[in-house]
């Protein structure tokens, strides 16, 4: 495929699996990006001498660049196509991420994390509209596995990270060779992303009145991202203070959560097929609530274990069936729609890690899972509410 040519449906239909893995490896790098940022936290933290307080207030500058640009992002996928978009911001946000390696303090460190957070949400804008077309292609449910790939990216990037720091290889050098890996990824697959640009003639004014069904289904990805957050930066910390388990095993928490994560969102466009989106997501926050509060009431090491994997199975599929019915919005393009949609759902994800420390330091981290488990149930109110999963 050319990506300077406009393809019929027939011919889109025929490339169908080959734009499948290109917009799936697009997923992964994005994943991989964001999770050696994540991995190097700990050391970047140690080589600028920043205090827990002041990393909390630099890490608040992702989000800040993120809610700064959701019109922007939105505009640019709507009127050059979300494929132009990706091809040149998956490597921008590559580069960003080997600048963050070079920041010498706490100033320049915020200022390109601002920057990463910008280019950040334009690059979830514009995969995201990549998958909503691949699934408009397929003519079903894909959009859970293409998440998939970003989760499996999670681990791969946990796991460089680490094996970077044991054979001593400094932040620079790490980010580099994860820069050139989404070089040579967008190299080989930009050709297949889907080309063209939005069709929808009646322009959409970002900051209009917003179209209630975006807002709420942004909330409930917000329920479930939050959760996601949670379960990513806290669990190895409830292994340990709740659970008690020993050192060695302090992982299994967030392994499992993980595993079960992936796995769900590999499995979950069949369980979508067979059950319907709004059956799908009614019982994932009925797995969220259960499993949270399961490992409160029951804190016990095998029982949190199979409530963590219960919960990674009850997030699972969520942020994909939000962004696959936002995407199908008749009254507003599609990179509009996920700029609102993802932009809400993700603050979830960036203040939910937070939002658990201050409960845990005014009560317990135990209560605050506790509270966090009610965001399953308040998903299932919504979705069973929200008029867009008529199919039931």
């Amino acid at each position: 495929m050319n990506a300077s040519l406009t393809y019929s449906e027939e011919e889109l239909y025929q490339n169908r699996n080959r734009i499948r893995i290109a917009v799936s490896l697009f997923y992964f790098c994005q994943g991989l990006a964001f999770a050696s940022w994540a991995s190097r936290i700990p050391i970047i933290k140690e080589r600028l001498n920043l205090t827990e307080g002041q990393l909390g207030t630099i890490l608040l500058m992702l989000p800040v660049g993120q809610l700064v640009t959701m019109a922007l992002s939105g505009k640019l996928v709507t009127t050059y196509g979300s494929a132009r978009v990706l091809r040149i911001v998956a490597i921008i946000y590559a580069l960003i991420l080997c600048l963050i390696g070079f920041a010498q303090n706490a100033w320049e460190l915020g200022a390109i994390l601002f920057f990463f957070g910008v280019i950040g949400n334009m690059c979830n804008i514009a995969v995201n509209t990549q998958g909503v077309a691949a699934e408009k292609i397929f003519k079903k449910s894909i959009m859970s596995s293409f998440h998939g790939a970003w989760s499996i990216a999670g681990f791969t990037g946990a796991l460089i990270g680490l094996l970077t720091m044991n054979i001593a290889v400094d932040t620079i050098p790490h980010f580099i060779i994860i820069f050139v890996l989404i070089v040579i990824n967008t190299t080989i697959n930009y050709r297949y992303l889907i080309p063209g640009v939005a069709t929808e003639a009646k322009k959409t004014s970002f900051f209009s009145k917003p179209e209630s069904s975006l807002v709420q289904l942004g909330i409930i990805g917000f329920f479930s991202m939050a959760t996601e957050g949670a379960m990513f930066d806290w669990s190895g910390v409830y292994f340990k203070e709740i659970v008690h388990a020993p050192e060695q095993f302090i992982i299994v928490g967030y392994a499992s959560f993980m595993v079960m994560m992936a796995l769900g969102r590999f499995i979950g466009d069949a369980v979508i097929s067979r059950l319907g989106r709004k059956r799908t997501l009614q019982i994932s926050g009925i797995l969220m609530f259960v499993g949270m509060m399961t490992s409160v009431i029951f804190p016990l090491f095998y029982i949190s274990t199979l409530a963590f994997m219960m919960v990674g199975i009850g997030v699972a599929c969520n942020v994909p069936t939000v962004y696959s019915v936002a995407g199908q919005n008749k009254k507003v393009t599609p990179g509009v729609a996920l700029a609102m949609v993802s932009s809400i759902s993700f603050l979830g994800f960036l203040m939910g890690p937070p939002l658990i420390g201050y409960i845990a330091e005014l009560t317990s981290l135990r209560y605050s899972y506790g509270v966090f488990a009610f965001f399953g149930v308040l998903m299932f109110i919504m979705v069973s509410k929200l008029k867009v999963f008529r199919e039931g």
